[in-house]
Order: C-alpha cells, then sequence, then structure tokens
C-alpha cells in the first residue's frame, strides 16, 4: 500500500488485524438494508458494518444511501464477526470493519448492467461499457495472470538467457503475401505505410546487425475481416536467434513456457511431443491436432481392396485415394438420429465428403447400408482395425486422401462436442496437451489459381536440407524449416528457420512465388552483407492466455478488445474524418450512394 492513502485492500484483511484502525477504498459491491455493506476493489471483498448510534448518524446515512458501484473512503476498526456469521467463502471472511468515517468520493448513476459474473451480459454492451467489465473478478483475474506470465517471460528471456528487448517500428512498407495489412496514409500523394502483420524483418535484420538473441512484446495487425475469434491488433512474444537449428528454438520456446507457466495451472512436462505435418493431417485431418481424446483418423483401405463396392473402388483408383474412418465411443448410446445426420451433413457441405455410417450393435453385428456387400472375414477385419466395441459408430469416408481426412478430421472434433454435450467426459479441461508440428511443406497451391504456388508461411522460411535440391525442379514437393506450436488444438506459435542467403531468398521470391523481389531489395541486400544463419518464433499471447484461463475467447483476454466486425463499440471506432482533415493526406473519399443519400438526410 505504500505511494497510496489507504492502510489495506479489501482483499488482505484477517482475524490477525483484529483491533487495527485501517482505511479502505473501493466500489460499493452489495447493501443490506442500512446494516452492512461489502467493498470491493482490485483484490477482494470486506464487509463494513454500518454504525447505528447517534453520534454516528450522518456516516450511516451516508452509507445506506450510496448507489451501488459508488467509490467510498471508509476509515474503521477491524473487528471479528459475531459467532455463526463468519463466511468462509470469503478470504475475509472472519472479521469485518466497524466504519467511523466515510467519504462517497464519487457517486454511481444507474448502471447499464451489474458488475457480478453470474449475470449474463449481451456482448455488445459488454464493449460498449469495457470500463465496467474490466471490474469483474474473471477479467481481473485474466489480466492479472497475463501480466504476471508476461513478466516471467522477459525474465527467462533477458535475464537468463541473455536476449534484448528492441522495440521495432509500427509504420513500415508492404510485405509480399501472407494475412492483409492496414494502410497508413502519408502527406507523400500516393505513398502508404502499412502497419506490420508481425516484426518478421526487422528481426531478421537484427540478426544481421549481430544482437544474437532479440525478444519483444511485439503488437501486430492483420486486416482479416470479419473472422470468429481474430482480432485486427493482437500480440505476439516474438523472438529471434543467430546461429540456432530447429531443435534449439524448440527446447527454448519449452524452457520459457515451463519457466512461467502459472503455478495454479500445475506443471506441463518437457520435451513436448512431436510430429510432421504429413502425420497430423493423416491422424487428425489437421495440422493443429486435439491430442486430449483418441477418435483418431485410420487407414482401412486394406480392408476394402479386394470389394466389389463402386464407390471404393472408384475412391481407390485416385492417385492418392484411400478409405479412412473414425470410431466414435459409445456413439450409438450417446448421439441420436439427428447428430449423426448432421454430421455427415456437416461433411458434405463444407468438405463436398459423403460419409457411411457403421453400427456395432449390442450382439456384435455390424449395422450399415455396407454390411451387405462385406463378406464374414471384412467385417472381423474392420471391427479389429477401428477396435470396435459395443454401441460404437464408425464414420466412413472414401476418395482423395487430403479431402478425406481433412473432413473426418472436423467430424471428429464435432463427434467429441456431441458426445461432452450428452454428457460423455472425453477432453480433460484441465488438462493442456502441446504439441510441436514439423515438416510443413514450403508452398501451396493458390486457391484462386492452383497452377501458381504461395508459401505456406511466409517467403522468407528456409526450405528442409533433404529437399533443397527439390526447389529448383519440384518446389511443390518441397518440406520447409516451419514448426508450429499447438495447444489443445490450438496454434499458439509458429515460427521458422529463415532463409540466409540472398540469392536463394530472390530465387524463391522471382522464380517460385513469382513477386517483385524490388519490394524487399532492403533484406535482400542486408542477406549479401553477411548475414548469419538464424531462425525464431512467435507465440500467439492472446490465444495462450485464453487456453490457460479456459477464456470462452481472446476478447475475454484483452482489456480493450475490438468487436466481432473489428469495431471499437466503446469510443465509436473507426469513425468519420472530414475532407479538410483528408486533404493534406491527397484522399477524397468515394461514397456508395446510398451513404451519400444518408449523409444529406
Amino acid at each position: 500500500n505504500s505511494f497510496v492513502a489507504r492502510t489495506n485492500t479489501c482483499g488482505e484483511l484477517r482475524s490477525a488485524h483484529v483491533g487495527q484502525k485501517v482505511t479502505l477504498y473501493g466500489w460499493v459491491q452489495y447493501q443490506r438494508q442500512g446494516l452492512f455493506l461489502v467493498l470491493r476493489d482490485f483484490q477482494g471483498l470486506t464487509q463494513v458494518v454500518i454504525p447505528q448510534d447517534e453520534a454516528h448518524s450522518h456516516v450511516k446515512e451516508l452509507l445506506a444511501s450510496a448507489p451501488l458501484e459508488s467509490v467510498l473512503r471508509v476509515t474503521g476498526t477491524v473487528s471479528p464477526r459475531p459467532l455463526g456469521q463468519q463466511n468462509p467463502k470469503m478470504p475475509t471472511g472472519d472479521i469485518e470493519v466497524k466504519a467511523e468515517t466515510a467519504e462517497i468520493l464519487n457517486s454511481c448513476k444507474k448502471l447499464p448492467f451489474e458488475i457480478k459474473d453470474f449475470i449474463k451480459k449481451s456482448e455488445a454492451l459488454r464493449m460498449q461499457y469495457r470500463y465496467l467489465d474490466l471490474r469483474s473478478a474473471r477479467l481481473q483475474a485474466s489480466l492479472r495472470l497475463r501480466s504476471r506470465l508476461v513478466m516471467r517471460m522477459r525474465e527467462y528471456l533477458c535475464n537468463l538467457h541473455g536476449f534484448v528487448d528492441v522495440e521495432t517500428p509500427t509504420l513500415f512498407k508492404r510485405t509480399p503475401g501472407g494475412a492483409k495489412e492496414f494502410l497508413v496514409p502519408s502527406r507523400e500523394a500516393g505513398k502508404f505505410y502499412s502497419l506490420p502483420q508481425s516484426p518478421q524483418q526487422f528481426k531478421q535484420l537484427l540478426m544481421v546487425g549481430g544482437l544474437d538473441r532479440y525478444f519483444q512484446v511485439a503488437r501486430c495487425y492483420r486486416d482479416e475481416g470479419s473472422r470468429p475469434d481474430r482480432q485486427p491488433e493482437f500480440t505476439q512474444i516474438d523472438i529471434e536467434m543467430s546461429f540456432v537449428d530447429q531443435a534449439g528454438i524448440q527446447r527454448l520456446v519449452e524452457g520459457l513456457l515451463q519457466h512461467s507457466w502459472p503455478e495454479e495451472r500445475g506443471s506441463i512436462t518437457t520435451p513436448f511431443p512431436s510430429m510432421t505435418y504429413e502425420e497430423a493431417l493423416a491422424e487428425y485431418g489437421t495440422d493443429k491436432p486435439d491430442t486430449r481424446f483418441g477418435m483418431k483418423i485410420v487407414d482401412i483401405s486394406d480392408v476394402f481392396q479386394g470389394s466389389n463396392i463402386h464407390f471404393v473402388q472408384n475412391a481407390l483408383s485416385y492417385p492418392h485415394g484411400s478409405i479412412r474412418a473414425i470410431c466414435i465411443p459409445q456413439g450409438a448410446r450417446y448421439l441420436k438420429n439427428k447428430d449423426l445426420e448432421s454430421l455427415k451433413e456437416s461433411a458434405k457441405s463444407q468438405f463436398n465428403q459423403e460419409i457411411m455410417e457403421i453400427i456395432r450393435r449390442p450382439d456384435g453385428s455390424l449395422k450399415s447400408l455396407l454390411t451387405k456387400f462385406l463378406g464374414e472375414k471384412e467385417k472381423s477385419e474392420l471391427i479389429q482395425a477401428l477396435n470396435m466395441q459395443e454401441d460404437d459408430v464408425v464414420l466412413l469416408a472414401a476418395g482423395e486422401h487430403k479431402q478425406v481426412c481433412s473432413a473426418l478430421g472436423a467430424l471428429r472434433l464435432l463427434s467429441a462436442n456431441l458426445l461432452e454435450a450428452a454428457g460423455l467426459a472425453l477432453r480433460d479441461p484441465t488438462a493442456f496437451h502441446f504439441l510441436w508440428v514439423v515438416d510443413f511443406p514450403l508452398f501451396l497451391p493458390k486457391a484462386e489459381n492452383p497452377s501458381e504456388l504461395e508459401s505456406a508461411h511466409h517467403p522468407f522460411t528456409a526450405p528442409h536440407p533433404s529437399d533443397a535440391s527439390l526447389l529448383y525442379s519440384d518446389p511443390a514437393k518441397v518440406r520447409s524449416q516451419h514448426y508450429d506450436l499447438v495447444l489443445n488444438g490450438n496454434e499458439v506459435g509458429g515460427g521458422s528457420i529463415r532463409i540466409h542467403s540472398a540469392q536463394l531468398q530472390r530465387f524463391v521470391l522471382e522464380k517460385v512465388l513469382k513477386e517483385d523481389s524490388e519490394v524487399l531489395s532492403h533484406l535482400i541486400e542486408a542477406l549479401e552483407l553477411g548475414a548469419p544463419p538464424h531462425g525464431g518464433i512467435a507465440l500467439g499471447l492472446d490465444r495462450l492466455i485464453s487456453l490457460i484461463v479456459d477464456a470462452p475467447s481472446i476478447r475475454d483476454v484483452i482489456a480493450f478488445p475490438k468487436s466481432f466486425r473489428g469495431r471499437d463499440l466503446m469510443g465509436n471506432a473507426p469513425d468519420y474524418v472530414t475532407p479538410e482533415e483528408l486533404e493534406p493526406y491527397h484522399i477524397q473519399v468515394s461514397w456508395p450512394l446510398e451513404e451519400k443519400e444518408a449523409k444529406k438526410n
């Protein structure tokens, strides 16, 4: 309580303080019939007894009439609560403060919502009155945990491992590839800054500059529109090192998370397991597998190899054709027919993938449209391959490998949600399963033009040493030195070993990606002037914290987040500016006709 007028916070008084005179500051959480009130601050709650004697009538009148959420100063004496009135649910539940003097520092008018965690508020209302929402115990706890975790990360990186905390510019220029960037006009006609989607180029240039180890709690910006649970501005723990390989970065990050991990969330075990991108896709249908539960995708192509089922043979005739399935434990018991239909419809609408179901009855027999085409040997092999038990449901897909796996991966997660909603415990909410996913492709076909390639990560990622020669003959087959860190099915970090050869960087940009390398001439020139081998990673701080505290959205671990549509509902941003304000930037707004009419009216 240094530097402030209070003697104690509202969360620290105990029986040992009985008899002491204290001064508390806080908000009125609750008031009961003019007898007592509960005062709240950032640390907790204290019950304050309102005096009933004539000598303190002015104090009684003031405290009994103070509206909820008014800010008070209360001075009084700590007393034990009467026998039988202790509250074991409150840390301060053994004592109360008998008020002697009080002052209302700021009276509160009628609130738009109650400041209680159990009161449901609309997301829009919470955003509009974010400063009130910040008073909730859950948001306070999340922001304080975030602060402690970042401090521990700084300690690990800077104090224990010699990293240098460097702030990089926010105003820069467009980077080829990747997410869309926000533009900032300049006073030079037609010229714009870009807000960086990450400090990628700067951290590489810091390695060229010989800093050896860089770290930053970096603000990043992406103009991704209305994507669910994304923010246009977000925070990364940004890291880069010279003379390092992939294993070195992974060991550093594992040590960083172990050192900074909140004690109240248990401990985490290192090293984290690792799997390749191809393994993740084949077994989980995604590059960010949730490994807290089973239901892995199983290749059952061999079981159907000799069958004469038309769609099966058609699927196996594809160059990368396969038949795969997932087994939903106790699916017949927990899932209704409408659930199974919704799963099949989801696969059809999202992935254009047909799904067949197979149910194992309590007598051990199989129920499916497929069974009449299968002999006893094939049925037995199917049961064995999928380890089917009574009441299990199998979802089977046949077709092109990646499409089949992606569809089954999505159904695996949807099935888990349905099972848990029906009462089957599948994923431990207190478990934290970290996983490294490695050996990503270096390039992917462009969605709008599959004959052209784009970077799977970013254009500065180095190719896998084993595939270096393929870069010039068959770049689509080249693996990268990119690695992702996954936690409970969510990507919480991504990084790579970088290209440190100017010649290779120019080749990737110009010949493979067909990009104008002139945009990156400063970086390419730097690589020609003694660039060390280097690599790094960025951890998504918002996502990581939201998973640690089990928040429903990353908005619940950011002090002032934007809405789903990227708006600040509290300050009403973005907002219009006048033509006079735009003039120095050589910009004129071309209004759509309906907006012109609306502005006239």
